[in-house]
């Protein structure tokens, strides 16, 4: 069996490629551009003659194509996934998120691949009008970045409706080993190296999912019938930005403090999700700390400081 993983060298993207090597995937293609993926988070793999590595970016089709064909599942993690970064150059995050999107589809759906897995963003939800957010909140992107996941939340339904079987799940703030460039590895590294951690705003509450629930819950997915209705993947649980940064500061020994400036407007400021579908369908249970994983963590960003 083929599969293949857009953005495979990512934070995401390479936990994947971790479980599907350890479940003995028979031929695994990764495809990405290293726009924010690295060649070191996949290296381990990259001398078993199941995986390949293919330096390609999704906007470009007919690179795309081939490195598709044959697959029977295609786990589309491929994105600009960072919100700001999505503000700073929306041209990429569209370009990216939305016209790469549909070039995933149109070569899924024309190729014949079993299955397309999406991973979209709570970020489609925008500033909640009731928590905890299920499923069937309407849409409200506040940013560019959950503008695009909508968009292409909006292609899926639609190859859906054409035949091609895509899941869809609505992830939380996800952490874990090899991220970069959002809260939790931003303010390990910042503590680890002795430095303030700045918060924006200070009121945000925020719904952290570790990594390997994401890619329990991406497997899973991919080997059920296919639902159009999307998942959140999240804990259920809220947690203070503030309280984040204390535990950090806590479990780092760091000496320093924590700094409050202004608040940010294209970052939502509440977020908790309704996690009942997940449960339910993917037979899920979060855990009684959302933050059960930082230990662990630190330790992770200690030896591999970047």
């Amino acid at each position: 069996m083929k599969v293949v993983i857009t953005g495979g060298a990512g934070f995401i993207g390479s936990h994947v490629l971790d479980r599907l090597v350890r479940d003995g995937c028979e031929q695994i293609v990764i495809i990405d551009n290293l726009f924010r993926g690295r060649m070191s988070n996949i290296k381990a793999h990259l001398s078993n003659p199941a995986v390949t590595f293919a330096q390609a970016d999704i906007r470009d089709e007919a690179a795309l194509r081939p490195l598709i064909a044959g697959a029977d599942t295609v786990y589309h993690l491929a994105a600009q996934s960072n919100v700001i970064g999505a503000v700073t150059d929306i041209d990429y995050s569209f370009t990216t998120n939305v016209v790469g999107t549909f070039n995933v589809l149109k070569a899924a759906r024309d190729l014949g691949v079993r299955r397309v897995v999406f991973t979209s963003s709570r970020e489609v939800y925008g500033e909640a009008q009731y928590l905890p957010v299920d499923e069937n909140h309407p849409f409200n992107a506040k940013n560019s970045y959950g503008a695009s996941k909508s968009a292409g939340e909006m292609y899926c339904r639609v190859f859906n409706n054409m035949g091609t079987a895509v899941s869809v799940v609505r992830l939380g703030n996800a952490y874990g080993s090899r991220d970069v460039d959002r809260v939790i590895p931003i303010w390990l590294t910042r503590a680890l190296k002795g430095e303030d951690l700045i918060v924006y705003g200070g009121q945000q509450l925020i719904d952290f999912v570790w990594i390997d629930t994401i890619v329990d819950a991406l497997v899973r997915l991919a080997a059920m019938d296919v639902d159009p209705d999307p998942v959140n993947i999240a804990s259920g649980q809220g947690t203070s930005i503030l309280d984040l940064a204390q535990r950090i500061l806590a479990l780092t020994g760091a000496g320093t403090k924590v700094v409050v400036q202004s608040a940010r407007s294209a970052e939502v400021a509440k977020f908790t999700a309704d996690v009942r579908r997940m449960q339910q369908r993917l037979g899920i249970q979060p855990p009684a700390d959302p933050l059960f994983g930082l230990p662990q963590l630190v330790t992770w960003y200690r030896d591999n400081l970047i």
